[in-house]
């Protein structure tokens, strides 16, 4: 397939013009001070943004997700989880590299190229079986990994949920350098989207008991969902000890 230099550059212009943007809007952030868990001076506005966000959650995302766990059998909801995953891997695997972490871009590259091909465009999962586990990673934690930003606020998006400045940026930025995003048909980059929510539904309706619990059964689902975001992502950026992490997965994870 015919790949043409205007239809490459341009998801790259877009990457780094983000980056600069993102770079100007984090060089204002900071870190908690010390002995402070964090930085929320948008609670007002953050709370009104999670509200929104549960009424979302109530009257749309949980029943869809519901019914999609009941009808999609669960092997086909693997599948598109397991494309979904595979067509992340490249913008994993440009994070690896812009965090010269040779190793899990070898790894992340090894994956891609089983899933692929022998998975089927990634419908199954042979390198799991293989050995050759996913190793997440993103923009932000590259911003972490070179000291580029700090945390800075806290902040809860529409539809995305808890974040911080510092993710929030690394979000968007991870959205446009997708490489495969350049060199694939609109078509398959649509159903790759498509995929994508599938599997949050999935998600959604996989982890729904700890989920509610948090969203509906906590006195301040606001200050739990917070909690848990920075305390686990502050695990995932290796800023905390392992005997202070939490898992609110755990008892789903059997661990």
């Amino acid at each position: 397939m015919a790949v043409s230099i205007k239809s490459v550059s341009k998801p790259c212009r877009l990457a780094q013009i983000f980056c600069v943007m993102g770079l100007g809007v984090l060089s204002a952030c900071a870190n908690p001070e010390p002995g402070a868990e964090y930085l929320d001076p948008y609670e007002a506005d953050n709370r009104a943004v999670h509200e929104a966000n549960k009424q979302l959650d109530r009257e749309f995302v949980r029943p869809v997700a519901a019914a999609y766990g009941r009808v999609v059998p669960v092997p086909v909801q693997r599948g598109v989880s397991n494309f979904s995953n595979n067509l992340d891997t490249p913008g994993l695997m440009v994070n690896n590299l812009l965090q010269f972490d040779i190793a899990n871009l070898a790894r992340n590259g090894l994956r891609f190229a089983v899933n692929t091909t022998v998975g089927i465009g990634g419908l199954f999962d042979p390198a799991s079986s293989m050995g050759i586990s996913r190793k997440d990673t993103d923009f932000g934690q590259t911003l972490d990994v070179w000291g580029l930003a700090k945390e800075g606020n806290y902040v809860e998006l529409p539809l995305l949920g808890p974040s911080t400045e510092r993710d929030a940026v690394g979000k968007i930025v991870d959205a446009a350098m997708n490489p495969l995003g350049a060199v694939l048909p609109k078509a398959t980059v649509r159903v790759g989207q498509g995929a994508w929510v599938a599997t949050k539904l999935g998600d959604r309706n996989r982890f729904g008991n700890t989920i509610d619990s948090v969203l509906y059964d906590s006195a301040d689902s606001y200050a739990q969902s917070r909690l848990l975001y920075l305390q686990n992502r502050r695990f995932e950026l290796g800023q905390r000890n392992e005997a202070d992490y939490f898992d609110p997965y755990e008892d789903i994870a059997g661990r």
